[in-house]
């Protein structure tokens, strides 16, 4: 998607934060240091907010994993809007089902691509995987955007100048088509000027002896254009799943509709080469 050119910075604190269960190298803290310490002590944990569908359960997941760290993402609670980078409420609020408890940098750049490039550097972070953070904004080039370590404003700073130069063409060339099923971490991503891409944050599969054995269900978040808070999708074609998709919606019909957006293929799914 198209976004304005601009350098300003929305630095973050560090906040206290003892949610959901996935474990890393640092204090509870650091996980998710991202969440404003206005909201840190309402939050819940995806996992907790959404239940699978009926006769489904969640995979198993290694406990360090990107999928485990998406699987327990802070959401704001319930009936929280959707925010602009300008601090208005988003004109559509009919296509949230919550909003993630992470900030919007205070101009137009946090977009669609940017939001996930973002999910993925804060789990690095996390992770203790500072190294592993770099995004080439170029298709096809090998010029890198490196993060060289430092404070939370030097992470803040440097994700600006991702945000910048980087977008859904270059995040598309940055990751891997996936041909078998979707796993958390995954995107559905359409490059181009303009482009879209969602992620997918969490999956759920039907038991064998379930009235729809066999069908695998994804969970999809996305921010959007102007930059706004990244936000759970609700499924308005199938509302008694809803938010979940199905994910076979990628491989017949019309594909996989979300609510602001042409429908998704299986061959518009990628997924980042490093896990």
């Amino acid at each position: 998607m198209r976004k304005t050119r601009s350098w300003a910075l929305c630095a973050l604190a560090l906040v206290p934060l003892a949610v959901g269960r996935f474990a890393v190298a640092e204090t509870p803290r650091d996980a998710y240091a991202f969440v404003p310490a206005a909201v840190a002590s309402t939050v819940t944990p995806l996992s907790t907010r959404f239940a699978v569908p009926d006769g489904a359960r969640r995979p198993a997941l290694p406990a360090q994993s990107y999928g485990a760290w998406l699987r327990e993402l802070p959401l704001l609670a319930d009936g929280a809007p959707v925010l602009l980078f300008d601090g208005r409420q988003k004109p559509r609020q009919d296509v949230h089902a919550a909003v993630v408890a992470m900030d919007v940098p205070a101009r137009d750049l946090q977009q669609c691509a940017d939001a996930i490039m973002r999910l993925r550097a804060e789990y690095l972070l996390a992770s203790k995987r500072s190294t592993d953070i770099v995004f080439h904004p170029d298709p096809g080039k090998p010029r890198a955007l490196r993060y060289s370590g430092g404070t939370r404003a030097d992470f803040m700073r440097y994700l600006t100048r991702v945000f910048v130069e980087a977008g859904s063409a270059s995040l598309q060339a940055e990751l891997v088509p996936v041909s078998g099923p979707a796993q958390p971490g995954d995107v559905l991503i359409q490059g181009g000027h303009p482009g879209h891409a969602v992620i997918v944050l969490d999956v759920a599969e039907a038991s064998a002896t379930a009235t729809r054995a066999g069908k695998r269900y994804v969970l999809l978040a996305q921010s959007y254009m102007p930059a706004q808070s990244l936000h759970v999708l609700k499924n308005p074609g199938a509302p008694s799943d809803s938010p979940w998709y199905d994910e076979a919606a990628l491989d017949g019909g019309p594909g996989l509709a979300t609510p602001e957006w042409r429908p998704f293929r299986r061959k518009d799914l990628y997924r980042f080469p490093v896990q």
